[in-house]
């Protein structure tokens, strides 16, 4: 007892021999360069982007065989790894057959979300994944649950590889039947499946898709491989699971599907009626193909960009409703962009549990929380000033019309790559903006806030409330 009393007394006599503290600028320093799954994601996305770039960048992967310039390589690389398809040089005649392959593994990588892919080759190294890890998937993948995530991973690799050898094979001998040879169809087969399934809406063909206009044996694999993909994984993954007992799906399955259903019903119904008679796209066709191709239409908005009609010959109305349907995007944990189904379907829902004076919005006998809904209209502004920000840029940098640019910077915010024919078009400025528009809407504009956030604010005291006038 004596030699530690004496210890502490000697401790106490001499303070300098302490450790000092950290300095307050260096705990700032550190707080700063904490890593969070949004910063990581950002920053995997940026150095992939930065890949691509240099790859796209090489002589071998031009057809001419001269190096492209940096900002069409580097707005190809945006595009491919968020899955969008915008594209500022002609796919089909610029790229070689490298750079074709180049921009294959991009939609790839970026259709399963760069996390996914290193945790599923942390699985297949380690046959498990880490409590950090599971986090970070967690956040790419939108799982419910960190147990759920080893799952997703299989559901992702299994369902995803499934799909596109699925739609290889339907599109394959099809493609050798119209006039190809073999190992052109096979790359033709391997790179829209790759493409439709990713919701990419890249086109290898120099004739594009409208040649395609009415097809059966194309349209329907691609609509229902960019259909299946904008659903999300967390959605697969339920519905894969529990086949035969929809009742037991997460309430996030069936608001994404039930609301995705309406939309898609609504589409087609759309197109169809405001293209019936437009004889620049289906006022001379038949019956069955103003169905098919109309059905056709209302898929490719969810994110897919393939297009078998001309945009740029549409009513206005039905690029308003195109608009429309581009900044709601897809489902949550998809390769489609916008504010998705459910943040829509969630606002949808508090607009009317508004109407009818109900204090809680209710929906598949599930009450849901306030907070939900707070970040349900955050996503909704949010996105708003993104797009509205990126138009008042091109407003002020090009000469092309409101529709034109509001059209163009959807698109790009919803990762779908329909356009009037105006990207190509665009000065270097103009290109810029596009592509921050196409990586803000792959990330989602509530990433991008989080991982730029220095520090969270946690206010001790609470100011008193007083209700304003709304209305």
């Amino acid at each position: 007892m004596i030699d530690r009393e004496a210890k502490a007394e000697r401790r106490r006599a001499l303070p300098s021999q302490r450790r000092p503290a950290p300095p307050s600028w260096r705990l700032h320093l550190a707080s700063l360069t904490k890593i969070t799954p949004a910063r990581l994601t950002l920053g995997v996305f940026s150095l992939m982007i930065a890949l691509f770039t240099a790859l796209l960048s090489l002589p071998a992967a031009t057809t001419s065989g001269q190096r492209t310039d940096l900002v069409d390589a580097l707005f190809t690389a945006v595009s491919a790894i968020c899955v969008t398809g915008l594209v500022t040089v002609e796919t089909a005649t610029h790229w070689s057959t490298f750079g074709l392959t180049v921009l294959m593994i991009a939609m790839k990588m970026g259709g399963l979300g760069l996390l996914t892919l290193a945790s599923l080759l942390s699985m297949s190294v380690m046959h498990r994944l880490g409590l950090a890890q599971r986090m970070m998937t967690a956040n790419e993948t939108k799982a419910e649950r960190l147990a759920e995530v080893g799952g997703v991973l299989r559901i992702i690799l299994i369902t995803s590889t499934a799909f596109e050898a699925a739609t290889f094979v339907a599109l394959t001998p099809y493609m050798f039947f119209t006039e190809h040879g073999i190992g052109e169809s096979i790359f033709l087969g391997l790179f829209y499946a790759i493409s439709a399934f990713n919701n990419a809406g890249f086109v290898p063909e120099a004739q594009g898709v409208e040649q395609y206009l009415g097809d059966p044996f194309f349209s329907i694999p691609i609509a229902l491989a960019v259909f299946v993909g904008s659903l999300g994984f967390p959605v697969i993954l339920v519905v894969v699971k529990k086949l035969r007992t929809p009742r037991r799906w997460s309430l996030h399955a069936k608001l994404t599907l039930t609301t995705t259903g309406l939309l898609l019903v609504l589409a087609w119904f759309g197109y169809l009626v405001l293209e019936w008679t437009n004889a620049a796209t289906l006022g001379g066709q038949p019956v069955h193909t103003k169905l098919l191709a109309a059905g056709f239409a209302a898929v490719m908005p969810r994110s897919g960009g393939f297009a078998t009609l001309d945009v740029g010959l549409l009513t206005p109305e039905t690029r308003l409703l195109t608009d429309v349907l581009m900044f709601i995007g897809g489902g949550s944990g998809s390769t489609s962009g916008g504010i998705r189904v459910t943040t829509f379907a969630l606002l949808m829902l508090s607009i009317w549990a508004e109407i009818r004076g109900n204090p809680d919005v209710e929906v598949f006998g599930r009450r849901i929380p306030h907070e939900t809904i707070r970040q349900a209209i955050g996503v909704l502004v949010m996105s708003a000033t993104v797009v509205l920000l990126a138009v008042f840029l091109l407003l002020r940098m090009t000469s092309f019309s409101l529709d034109q640019l509001m059209f163009e910077v959807l698109s790009a915010f919803g990762t779908v790559g329909l356009s009037t024919g105006i990207t190509a078009h665009l000065p270097t400025e103009g290109k810029w903006v596009i592509a921050a528009c196409m990586y803000s809407g792959r990330l989602g504009p509530m990433t991008l806030g989080a991982a730029l956030a220095l520090r969270h604010r946690t206010r001790m005291i609470q100011l008193p409330r007083e209700r304003p006038i709304v209305g």
